[in-house]
């Protein structure tokens, strides 16, 4: 029996019940093994749901270079090139955008900038531009100084 036939069988087996985690450890460990057609089946399966471990582990084995190239790319642009990355909706890099536009705010660099597109983005992005805005004001309370009471 191979690897690839081990774990698919393992798959077969815990469908429809809980996973026993020493197997789902020893199948993550032998994927290392598998060839990228049988990492694509692994991915593929229809047995395994979206958040599966092997699925994740094989998603991270098909495209770790990738994944990893593409953070990169994300911290290393300018500010300008990053705001047209998360407006572009179909580009698949808007939460990586978001993520780096919100740390660079934080950082102080380009915040005026950063803070007129969140400004006319999601309801998320304009309350959390509001409450970086209160924070600065008020300090890291948000202006909630008072003590509340116990009676």
């Amino acid at each position: 029996m191979t690897d690839y036939e081990y774990i698919m069988g393992q798959c077969r087996k815990y469908h429809f019940t809980q996973w026993d985690e020493n197997v789902l450890r020893e199948c993550q460990s032998i994927m290392p093994n598998l060839t990228r057609e049988e990492l694509v089946s692994v991915y593929r399966s229809r047995l395994l749901g979206e958040k599966h471990p092997l699925k994740q582990t094989a998603f991270k084995m098909l495209f770790a270079d990738k994944v990893g190239k593409r953070e990169e790319r994300i911290k290393t642009e300018d500010t300008d090139a990053l705001i047209q990355e998360f407006q572009d909706k179909k580009g698949g890099n808007v939460t990586l955008a978001r993520k780096e536009l919100r740390e660079r705010y934080k950082a102080g660099k380009d915040k005026q900038k950063i803070a007129s597109i969140f400004n006319v983005s999601t309801k998320s992005d304009q309350q959390w531009v509001k409450s970086q805005v209160r924070k600065e004001q008020y300090g890291e309370s948000g202006g909630n100084n008072h003590q509340w009471k116990k009676y």
